[in-house]
This record gives structure tokens, C-alpha cells and sequence, in this order.
């Protein structure tokens, strides 16, 4: 095999609580994860030496991405005897809450240890993708599932059935900066958050003066969730006509996705 090409698929969080902050850093939690069919296009091509990424954006070509760091985690256990040039277009919003940095890791992960034939079990991809990021082992997972932990214990579960329209405010939120803010806010407040899918949103709502308007006019109509720490919304509905007013209401200078539920991602079907 010379070459892999796959599609690196977003999530969303059905419901999210944050709970205690570990040692590590890190903060236990209690999620629902959803796939869903917004992908970013990745192929990897097999050379004789060393590691190259195109993309679509810049930024990804330099050094400080998950994608290198998973090529290079699984490069060094072959003490650099393989090679794979890495072309991504991203699709996925960034700083959204989508998890596509940690999809992108994870399909790296998975393309490379077939390409390159090492064999190695799921068991240690996922010791390699906990390394990189605490999202990347439910995309190795390759199914929805409610995770706890921090992220890392895994139920399947089946997926939803309705559509999902996706609302991209363009806000680049960074996770770390939410946690900390999380943190900071539950130091000074003794009430918990009066909006219960997703802890962040009140934060993200009090910092945001256009999401804050936009969930004040759609709220009592929509049931509008928070994916990740933010930016991305979404609302989940059957057919066009049950999302015909709140598109009227998404600013002109926001995007939205009309996206389906998948089962399972397709690093699944890398044989």
C-alpha cells in the first residue's frame, strides 16, 4: 500500500459537564459525543524518508500542529525508517469546539500505522493519541459514544437520527482559555450556571455580545446547544421547514453547515 486518502470527521457535544480538575491539568467530564459528516479531506502518500504537509491553510505546514505531532509520535517508533507526504483540506471550523484538530490527529494515527505496517494495537493508538490531546481517543474510538474521564472512557451508543444545523459564529475559541475561565468563575460564584447542556455557555454567552443577542431571539423558540467549549452552535431538527425562522436569524457574517449524524467515522474503514 503507497498511499491512504480519508475524510477526518467533526463531532459534536450533546450534552457537556465538566467536573474536577486532575493533577495533569486536565479536567474530568461527563459528554455525549456525536459524529457527524463534516469532514476534513487527509491523504498520505508513502515516501522513502521524512515528513511534509500541504494544506489549504498555511499554519498547518509549520511545525505546532497535532497532525505532525501524531505522525512523528508513530516515526519514532520506527526509529525514522518511514516517509508520508500529509495533504489536508480543512473544512472544519477552527477554535469551534468541533474537535477537528484531535479528528485530524486521529486519522493520522490510524493512516500512518497501516501505511507504514506497524501493527500496533488499538490499545497503544490510543496511549499515543492521549498524548496529543484528550479528544483524540474518542476519534480513535471511531464511534458515538458518552465519554467520561477526561474524555478518555468510552460507551458506544447509537447514533441520533435527526439532522443537525450547525452555526459557526467565526469565533476562534481557544479550549485551554475556557477551562481557565471555567475555573476562574467557579472560584467566584457559588450558584451553578443556569444553562444546563453545556457549562460553558454562560461564559461564552457573557463574553459574546452577538451570541448573547442571537441565543436571546432564538432560545424560546429553539433548543440551541453548545458544542465543545464553543464557538460552534447547533440545533437538531427533521426537515427544512422546522429551521426556516432561525435561518432568517443567523447574522450575514456567520456560517452554518446543514450536517447529518454518522455512526461511525470512517478511519473505521481503513483496512
Amino acid at each position: 500500500m503507497k498511499s491512504i486518502d480519508i475524510k477526518s470527521p467533526a463531532k459534536i457535544n450533546l450534552y457537556l459537564k465538566v467536573l474536577a480538575k486532575n493533577d495533569d491539568g486536565y479536567h474530568d467530564i461527563d459528554t455525549s459525543f456525536q459524529l457527524i459528516d463534516l469532514c476534513d479531506n487527509m491523504s498520505f502518500q508513502k515516501i522513502e524518508k521524512g515528513i511534509t504537509i500541504k494544506s489549504n491553510l498555511s499554519f498547518l505546514e509549520n511545525e505546532d500542529n497535532t497532525i505532525l505531532e501524531s505522525a512523528m509520535s508513530l516515526l519514532d517508533l520506527t526509529h525514522g525508517k518511514f516517509g508520508v507526504d500529509i495533504t489536508i483540506h480543512k473544512n472544519i471550523p477552527i477554535g469551534a469546539g468541533l474537535g477537528g484538530g484531535s479528528s485530524n490527529a486521529a486519522s493520522t494515527i490510524v493512516a500512518l500505522n497501516k501505511l507504514w505496517g506497524l501493527g500496533l494495537s488499538h490499545n497503544k493508538l490510543v496511549d499515543i493519541g492521549l498524548k496529543i490531546g484528550a479528544d483524540v481517543p474518542f476519534f480513535l474510538h471511531g464511534n458515538n459514544a458518552y465519554g467520561k474521564g477526561i474524555g478518555d472512557l468510552l460507551r458506544s451508543r447509537d447514533s441520533i437520527e435527526d439532522k443537525i444545523l450547525l452555526i459557526d459564529p467565526k469565533i476562534n475559541n481557544s479550549s485551554k482559555k475556557m477551562f481557565h475561565m471555567l475555573d476562574s468563575w467557579r472560584g467566584n460564584n457559588k450558584h451553578s450556571s443556569k444553562y444546563k447542556q453545556n457549562d460553558f455557555w454562560e461564559l461564552f454567552i457573557e463574553a459574546n455580545k452577538e451570541i448573547k443577542e442571537f441565543y436571546n431571539i432564538t432560545s424560546l423558540e429553539y433548543d440551541l446547544n453548545l458544542s465543545g467549549s464553543g464557538s460552534c452552535m447547533f440545533i437538531t431538527y427533521q426537515t427544512k421547514k422546522d429551521i426556516e425562522e432561525i435561518l432568517k436569524k443567523i447574522p450575514s457574517n456567520w456560517r452554518f453547515f446543514f450536517c447529518k449524524p454518522l455512526q461511525y467515522s470512517p478511519i473505521c474503514y481503513i483496512k
